[in-house]
């Protein structure tokens, strides 16, 4: 309805009367809603797979800070103002996982705290590997999670109850898909409340590591 409407309304406008302002505006509108509806379709379909298929799960050798490259890449324009910090621990090796699914992950997860927290506020990405398993975390400063609503939001549908929640469109299907990848992967991801407001979302993996070249 917003890409109809602002496309709509450019041309059915005037060019000489239509101020520039409003029209880049406009034109912003669009861009912004059709990536969001981009990202929509793209849970919708995963969401499909998952559900007639199963998730199945390519491992390789990768490279974190690379897939962690990766999505903030995706996410880039909206992510403009934003303060973002990665902290990825000294000599990170790398891991064997679905890079792509993974990648996938982390945009939801990054998608998610930008979506219920304010403008222009930070977020930390994290990482741990203590030889056999791999966390990533992504934390935001927003309102944080309602108590009791910390596993229910990986829920399919699941929408929460706090005010940021209820004026945010979607369809609840982000944490859910996030859940089912993390598990296939033999995994965990939890959501946990941070002291001073905010919310780590932390996903726990397998993951060995390439074992030393032979001489």
């Amino acid at each position: 309805a917003s890409i109809a409407g602002a496309s709509s309304t450019l041309l059915a406008a005037k060019s000489e009367n239509h101020e520039g302002d409003e029209k880049r505006e406009l034109l912003q509108l669009i861009y912004d809603e059709s990536h969001r509806l981009s990202r929509l379709v793209d849970n919708l379909l995963e969401m499909t797979k998952i559900e007639a298929d199963g998730l199945k799960i390519h491992k390789q050798w990768e490279v974190v800070e690379e897939i962690i490259g990766a999505a903030l890449q995706r996410l880039d324009p909206a992510l403009v103002g934003r303060t973002i910090t990665t902290e990825i621990v000294p000599d990170l090796p790398m891991v064997e996982i679905d890079g792509l699914l993974i990648e996938q992950v982390l945009v939801n997860l990054l998608d998610n705290a930008l979506k219920y927290t304010p403008e222009q506020s930070p977020i930390e990405i994290k990482t741990r590997h203590d030889g056999r398993r791999l966390s990533i975390a992504v934390c935001d400063r927003g309102p944080g999670i309602p108590i009791g609503d910390e596993r229910r939001i990986f829920e399919k549908f699941y929408r929460g109850h706090s005010p940021a929640a209820q004026t945010q469109r979607g369809t609840g299907l982000g944490l859910a898909i996030c859940k089912a990848i993390v598990e296939t992967h033999g995994g965990d991801i939890v959501a946990s409340n941070r002291s001073g407001g905010g919310v780590c979302f932390t996903l726990t993996l397998p993951a060995g590591t390439l074992p030393p070249a032979t001489p």
